[in-house]
């Protein structure tokens, strides 16, 4: 990259992203957002790593007239106004699919978990609430529907290991792909009236906010299950509760929240749900391949070379 004062210059967003600070350090400068850099270090600022689930405000951008790459450490890029960025001349890069196949793990697992009751099981039996008299019946995986909200590189993952699992999967998104193998619905509403399980897997914006609606979860009924792997925000949380305390809905596994980190009082005592703290994608292996998609962003992009994972803007 040449002599030091030759070097880009990137501000970090998130003190989560601090461990990537030595890793950046080698080729370029780095200041950290949370360190509270002055207008002037912000006027000198050539790239932002950014984890896209965070909303990227416009005073920062206005504060960095030459920004030409905002570079999101993680899969999802939400937070980032593309259409700004898009007019200000700005490159958006991503992590690509780097944390699918384990997101698609984790999705499984907390299918598994909550059907199967694993996580309850273990509650039982620690309360010594396990007797000889008594066993409790769960349900199979094998025959189950299984309906996927979008149908990216985590939703075919899915869908791929619930058709080894002998689930029944079908489909639903806003665009049709054809060459998939498994049946699209025509709405959200039919894929949930007809599914044991929905899985949310779409990836969020502005005009997807809270489309899992009461109106879903009714359609998906009591015996049904939820499960988000996605972005908090496209389930209508406050809804999901209620239906989860009126027995409206059957069940929920949720790793996503919003906002995050969620309120743990805001569950104590909601019924038939499994949670995790939004580890579906961080495992060592995929943070690992997310790094190297990051630093390959970061070299094309001051090489003036093709982005290997840009978004499109």
């Amino acid at each position: 990259m040449g002599d030091k004062v030759d070097r880009p210059l990137l501000l970090v967003g998130q003190p989560l992203l601090a461990p990537l600070l030595p890793l950046l350090a080698s080729d370029h400068d780095v200041i950290a957002l949370w360190e509270e850099p002055d207008a002037t270090q912000l006027a000198r600022v050539d790239a932002v790593i950014w984890a896209g689930e965070f909303a990227l405000d416009r005073s920062l951008i206005d504060a960095m007239p030459r920004l030409s790459l905002i570079a999101c450490f993680t899969v999802g890029y939400d937070g980032v106004d593309l259409a700004l960025a898009k007019a200000r001349g700005i490159a958006v890069t991503h992590a690509g699919d780097a944390n699918a196949q384990d997101v698609a793990d984790h999705a499984i697992g907390l299918m598994i978990a909550h059907r199967r009751w694993i996580v309850g099981g273990d509650r039982h039996l620690r309360a010594g609430l396990w007797t000889i008299e008594a066993k409790t019946r769960t349900r199979s995986m094998g025959g189950a529907r299984l309906g996927i909200i979008g149908m990216g590189s985590i939703g075919i993952a899915v869908a791929e290991r619930a058709q080894a699992m002998r689930m029944q999967v079908s489909w639903w998104g806003p665009r049709d792909k054809p060459a998939l193998p498994w049946p699209r619905t025509d709405s959200l509403e039919a894929l949930a009236r007809q599914s044991d399980i929905l899985l949310v897997a779409a990836r969020a914006d502005e005009s997807n906010r809270g489309m899992i609606s009461r109106a879903i979860m009714d359609a998906l009924g009591p015996d049904g299950l939820l499960v988000n792997v996605a972005r908090g925000q496209l389930v209508d949380e406050t809804a999901l509760i209620a239906a989860l305390k009126s027995g409206d809905l059957g069940g929920a596994a949720i790793d996503v929240f919003d906002p995050e980190p969620t309120d743990p009082a805001r569950w104590v005592d909601v019924p038939n749900v499994v949670l995790t703290p939004h580890t579906g994608g961080a495992t060592h292996e995929a943070v690992g391949r997310m790094a190297q998609m990051l630093i390959a962003n970061l070299s094309a992009h001051f090489a003036g070379e093709s982005l290997p994972s840009p978004v499109r803007l």
